[in-house]
């Protein structure tokens, strides 16, 4: 693959534009720009400073500008400074897509964006969400989908051309590969000893379906032993999630924001997906490279994701949920089984080389000169 410029006198300048909200997309781009800069690419990410502080943009060889998450002139304006001299630039979601869409007004330079998963809103909200999609649609020269579904959802929205992305994240280091934490230490430390330990992990918002999990959590207080419910992750609805664990007495305990979401997962005997969250969930993929059991809504790419190598039930469902768990922590041979099928899966999903390779290749596309005839 070629990483120089469309002049052949400099590496090839690209822009990465991340609004920093969502796991999958910031791991995605921190993965990218290591693999970018690998290969002789120069790579600015503009994203906001405590995103480069979670994940390091800087140490993969990236320049860091921050840039906050609001479309104000100010950020706007900044982000279009970091564009001045860009061969490319790669947005990444539909509010990060949009801002740069208004800092490259007037410019000629390509425009690939990716979407990770699909915006969610009600009421008036939710018809702005659709003009934002449209207007970063038609100016995209590439629209990228982490799944068919947002890939479709490009073309009705008057994409150009819209393509699969490659995704492929990093694979968590299991706990138990760690000698000074194993196994039974995680699980001691979150007062699971002699008891299952069911594990979710993601921001505390509304499409994550922490309603449901909680509606769950009800039947599995009936069993014995009850099963401990951890909760990995930060955001508006803690106070509202916390405040029904203490008022109906259940064994769910929030763990607030953790840098060690993977060496917990890995911990589990079971992995829990309720909501709609990341169309390519980061918890899915890491609950099936850690041979972790998974029960997961269906919705967007998640049957696309894990094909058979899960429990899937109705999104919304929480007695579905529920009987889901109760079968499977009463069924060692099924989560032998899935753990098996998880490995499979994760066999076939592309790895971050590929993933760079066909980003590379995009990018070739549209900052190569044609060839003369």
């Amino acid at each position: 693959m070629s990483s120089h410029s469309p002049h052949g006198q400099s590496p090839l300048r690209t822009v990465q534009v991340l609004g920093g909200g969502n796991a999958a997309s910031s791991a995605h781009v921190r993965s990218l720009a290591a693999g970018l800069v690998a290969r002789g690419v120069r790579v600015t990410v503009c994203a906001p400073a405590e995103s480069d502080h979670a994940y390091d943009f800087t140490g993969a060889g990236a320049d860091h500008v921050p840039v906050p998450r609001s479309s104000d002139p100010s950020s706007v304006a900044a982000l279009r400074a970091a564009c001045t001299d860009a061969d490319l630039v790669h947005a990444h979601g539909l509010h990060a897509s949009f801002r740069a869409v208004l800092a490259l007004g007037g410019r000629r330079t390509p425009l690939v964006v990716t979407w990770h998963n699909r915006a969610h809103a009600e009421g008036a909200r939710a018809h702005l969400l659709r003009l934002l999609e449209r207007r970063v649609a038609r100016a995209a020269a590439v629209v990228l989908g982490t799944t068919s579904d947002l890939v479709d959802r490009a073309r009705r929205t008057g994409a150009r051309d819209a393509r699969l992305a490659a995704v492929g994240l990093p694979g968590p280091r299991r706990a138990e590969e760690d000698p000074e934490r194993p196994r039974a230490k995680v699980r001691a430390e979150l007062g699971a000893i002699g008891r299952p330990l069911l594990m979710a992990v993601g921001s505390l918002d509304r499409p994550r379906g922490y309603d449901v999990l909680l509606d769950a959590a009800r039947v599995w207080g009936r069993l014995d032993p009850v099963p401990l419910v951890a909760v990995a992750g930060e955001g508006p609805l803690r106070a509202e999630l916390q405040r029904r664990i203490e008022d109906e007495a259940l064994p769910v305990r929030l763990l607030g924001r953790r840098d060690d979401a993977s060496e917990l997962l890995a911990a589990a005997d079971l992995a829990l997906l309720p909501g709609a969250g990341e169309s390519r969930s980061v918890l899915a993929q890491e609950a099936l490279h850690a041979r972790v059991p998974l029960v997961a809504a269906l919705t967007g790419g998640v049957r696309e994701l894990v094909g058979d190598a899960a429990e899937l039930v109705p999104h919304g469902d929480a007695d579905a949920f529920a009987d889901a768990v109760v079968r499977l922590l009463a069924a060692p041979e099924r989560r032998e089984l899935l753990r098996e099928s998880g490995i499979r899966q994760a066999a076939t999903w592309p790895s971050e080389d590929e993933t760079v390779a066909q980003v590379l290749s995009v990018y070739d596309e549209l900052t190569q000169p044609l060839p003369m005839i």
